[in-house]
Order: C-alpha cells, then structure tokens, then sequence
C-alpha cells in the first residue's frame, strides 16, 4: 500500500507546492521593489553595478539551491548533519568577529573577493536543525532542569556570538525561539515572563527604575489577591502601603530603601504561603517578581553596554526620550513619509520619489517595505504581509501534520524566523521599533539573506516531502 501510495504520486505530488509558490511571489515582489529602488540610476536590468541585477544572480542562485535540497539531497542527511553543521556555524560566528571589517558598526561580515556572507543569517539554519535533532532524539518535554539547559545551551551559544559580532538584530531572531519550545511543552510562565521583561526594559528605561518596580509590586498583589477573591485583603495592605510610599518619595528622596525590601519581603511571603498551601502560582509569581527585579536593575548594563550608540539613539528616539528627525530618526521619518504618501492604492510601479531619488536610506535592503507602501499603497502593503501570515500559517499547518517530532519542531523554528524577521521588520519602518538593521525575508535585497532563507524554507519542504510520500 505504501509502495504503490509513492509511486502514484511520485516526487512531484509529495512536495508542498503552495509553500514554494509563496516563495516564489516573495521573491519576485522582492525583485520588483529592488529595481524601483534603483532604475533611476540604472535603468538597464543587466548592468552588472546595479543591485537588480545582483539581486538576480542570488535569485538564480537561490532557484539551483532550491532544487537540489528539494530534489536531490537525500532528507535524512539534515538530522545526521545537524550536529558538525552546528558546531561549524559555531566557529564560523567566533572567527568572523576577528578577522572582518567593521561594517555600519557589525563585525559580522567574511568577504570573499567582492563577495560578502554573513554567518548570521545561516546559523538560524544549523541552530533550528540542532534545536530539532536534541529534542526529538533527547525525548525533551521541558519537565525538568537538565531539558531547560540543553536547549537553552543550544540556542544561547549562538545568540553569545552574535551580540559579540555586535549584530542586536540578528540575535533578536532568536527570541522567537521560545514559541517553539512552549509548543513542545514549556510552560506558559515563560512567555510571561519573556513579555514582561519586554515591557519592563520599555518602562524602566523611559519612566526609571522605580515608577517599574512600584508597577511590578502593585500588578504582583493585584494578581494574588484581588483577583483571587481576596479583595478587602488587598486593599486593607496595598492602599496603605502604597500612600506610605507616596509619603516616602516625598519626605525622603531615597524610595529604594523602601521598595526593595517591602519586595523582598512580598516575594518570601508567595514562596513560604506557596509552599505550605502548594499554591504554584504565589511560587510562580515569587520568581517572575525576582526575575522582574534583576531584568530592571539590568536595564543599565544592557542599553549602555550591549547596544550600540546608534541603537541607543534610535530606541530614545522611538520612545519619545528624545527628538531627532534629521539625526538618528532621520530614517524612519523618512520611511514614514514615503509609506504614507502611498495612500490606498499607491503611486503607482516605479512612480515613488521617496525611494526612487534615495531619500530613504537602505532604501532595497532593510527599508524595503516603505518602497511596497509608497508605489503599491495600503492595499498593496497589507497584500504582502497577507502572503506571509499564509506562508507562515502553511509552515506551522504542514509541520503538525508530520509524525517526526524532529520534522515538527524544524518546521516551527523556520515559522518563527520568519515571524521575527517580518514583525521587526515591518515594525521599524514604521515607527513602531527601534531600527536594528534586519532584512524582510525574500525580499530585501541581499544574497545571505536570499539564500539563508531559501534553504531554510526548503530544506523543511524537502523533509515534508519524504514524509508525506508513506503518510
């Protein structure tokens, strides 16, 4: 049954053409929108100086790729090769950080004549190959410590390499990666926590670490108490606790010395109630309070430390610290301008003169969307991002249906890059993130990107072929 299951179908009939029709239109838009960028300037495709016509060569390259991981590869090397693929990326991450240029302030660059890679975009292969592989052969289900830390190595070894390659963007991607360990049985405190650390490096850094430690306290108890049918206890405590604070901050400038202990105190009392009436959420939110407290005072560190000086500025500028629409915010000004101008419909192909004359910098590579907003419009911009929520929701349909455990956790790795690649992408053209310099998958002018994402993409296609051609 199974033999004759194959052969009716053959190669072809096993393959997920939807998947790689997507990939194509990505591709082509791409292309499109690289052209209007610079035809001004170029208006011959085939001129070897113009990014069109580079573009073409990493598409044509890209199409080679496809086909042999699709059609010629056997699908079981991935998961052997996974491991030496891993360590390899590894060292290619370590190496890169001493012997390349600086680069807009990355060292994350090897250059081969007038040819440039970045082992940043395809360690988001190895690392989704390796993640697969030590989850389904470790049989991990995240239900104790030893299952956290092999992942968590898996994945932090990486993101360490790459925040030393100074390159913010690419180690964000990784954060994405916490939407496939909860599918394969994380607890939800963990994406509480990832969001609330989130939003109290926001708080902490715009309104200081007090106003977001007070915050933490009051929703810590609101939880506990109020919420839990305990709402004369919780307003008998806090409202006195909390206009005793008041009264803190204005006799004595030092509300510290008032708030870390009443925190310290908070948190011993959840773990000593917790333990006692086996209450998991009082312990629960006795670590997510802790964890708060330690991400607040580390908010210092990381922003002045971690980020670069023009990250800095523009999170300052995107958070309303300062203002700087000809300095740092010149770009996503611009960007705003240039998507804005495009109305419902657009200008029209080739009509945009934001893009066209160069007023957006990175105008084909990293701000590539602002060019599909000002010529194709609102329709045209939520066009495209409609083809990647079918792309992304086909990966994550085709991944649940596999019956390997390595197959499914792969195919939501690649969801998830490409989530993270699209949601900061798009958010910092449009204001709603800061710029960190990260392309839009398949469409933003560049060959690492093109190909990083091309084998991605097509290596999860080619190991949903092989199973679909028995199940």
């Amino acid at each position: 049954m199974i033999e004759r299951r194959t052969s009716q179908r053959g190669v072809g009939g096993t393959v997920d053409w939807w998947l790689a029709g997507c990939w194509l239109v990505l591709v082509f838009i791409g292309f499109l929108n690289i052209y209007s960028t610079v035809h001004y300037e170029y208006p011959e495709v085939l001129v070897w100086g113009s990014r069109a016509c580079k573009q073409l060569v990493w598409i044509g390259t890209a199409v080679l790729m496809a086909a042999v991981i699709l059609f010629v590869v056997p699908s079981r090397i991935y998961e052997n090769a996974s491991l030496p693929a891993y360590v390899l990326m590894f060292f290619l991450l370590v190496l890169v950080i001493f012997i390349s240029n600086d680069t807009k302030g990355s060292n994350s660059w090897i250059e081969i004549g007038s040819v440039k890679i970045q082992p940043a975009e395809f360690s988001k292969i190895t690392s989704s190959l390796m993640l697969a592989n030590v989850i389904s052969k470790m049989d991990l289900h995240f239900r104790s410590f030893r299952d956290y830390m092999i992942a968590g190595a898996v994945l932090l070894l990486p993101m360490a390499a790459i925040v030393a390659e100074n390159e913010t963007g690419s180690m964000l991607v990784y954060v994405g990666f916490i939407f496939v360990l909860y599918r394969e049985g994380i607890s939800g405190w963990w994406l509480a926590l990832l969001g609330s650390i989130i939003t109290l490096f926001i708080i902490t850094l715009r309104f200081g670490i007090v106003p977001t430690l007070l915050t933490v306290f009051i929703v810590a108890s609101f939880a506990n108490d109020f919420l839990r049918g305990r709402k004369w206890l919780w307003l008998a405590i806090n409202i006195p606790l909390i206009a005793l604070m008041i009264v803190w901050i204005i006799f004595w400038p030092k509300p510290l010395y008032f708030l870390l202990p009443l925190m310290a105190v908070q948190i011993i009392c959840y773990l000593i109630f917790g333990f006692l009436r086996r209450d998991s959420f009082r312990m629960a939110s006795a670590g997510v309070i802790a964890a708060c407290m330690i991400a607040s005072f580390s908010v210092d560190l990381v922003f002045n430390n971690v980020l670069q000086e023009h990250q800095r500025k523009r999170i300052e500028v995107l958070l309303g610290m300062t203002e700087d629409p000809s300095g740092w915010g010149y770009n996503v000004h611009q960007s705003k301008i240039a998507i804005g101008s495009g109305g419902l419909f657009g200008k029209g192909y080739l009509n945009g003169t934001q893009s066209t004359f160069g007023f957006v910098p990175e105008q084909s590579t990293d701000f590539i969307f602002c060019t599909i907003g000002e010529e194709w419009g609102f329709a045209g911009s939520v066009a495209v991002v409609l083809l990647y929520v079918f792309l992304i929701f086909r990966i994550i349909h085709d991944a649940e249906q596999c019956r390997s455990r390595f197959i499914r956790v792969y195919g939501y790795c690649v969801a998830s890059c490409f989530f993270m690649h699209l949601i900061i992408n798009i958010g910092m053209t449009i204001g709603l993130m800061p710029v960190i310099g990260i392309p839009l998958p398949l469409v933003s002018y560049g060959g690492s990107s093109m190909w990083g994402f091309t084998i991605l993409l097509f290596i999860f296609l080619a190991l949903n072929r092989e199973e679909r051609k028995y199940f």
